[in-house]
């Protein structure tokens, strides 16, 4: 474990799961920060922290059997779905984004365009 994360244990009537609670310091670097690595960290969520310069995209890609939420920390961008439809995205907005949709986020601002992104795998999948 780094020193940028901590890791807390409760047992009893506060938690109906063997998983850890884990608290993740998030770091000062302009750079990609893995925040959740999935299993066996948890039951399968996975999260990180995104940079993108002025222009810069994630690059297209699927959900496939996940569903995935983006929170955005600063900046202005585009989210595009399938290639077809484009929402605005930024600083104080978040997304969803349902199981097996291809999708990008392009920074479309002046500015670095954060965000982090929550992909959790559906039950029943």
């Amino acid at each position: 474990m780094s020193v940028l994360e901590q890791s807390f244990r409760f047992q009893g009537e506060y938690m109906a799961s063997s998983q850890e609670v884990l608290v993740v310091v998030l770091n000062d670097l302009p750079e990609y920060q893995r925040l959740l690595a999935g299993r066996p960290q948890t039951c399968g969520m996975r999260s990180g922290r995104v940079f993108l310069t002025p222009s810069e995209s994630c690059g297209q890609h699927s959900t496939e059997q996940n569903e995935e939420m983006l929170v955005f920390l600063s900046g202005q961008g585009e989210l595009l779905i399938g290639g077809k439809e484009s929402f605005q995205v930024g600083q104080g907005r978040i997304s969803y984004i349902p199981p097996n949709t291809v999708h990008d986020v392009k920074n479309t601002g002046s500015e670095l365009l954060i965000y982090i992104y929550c992909v959790a795998p559906v039950s029943g999948n």
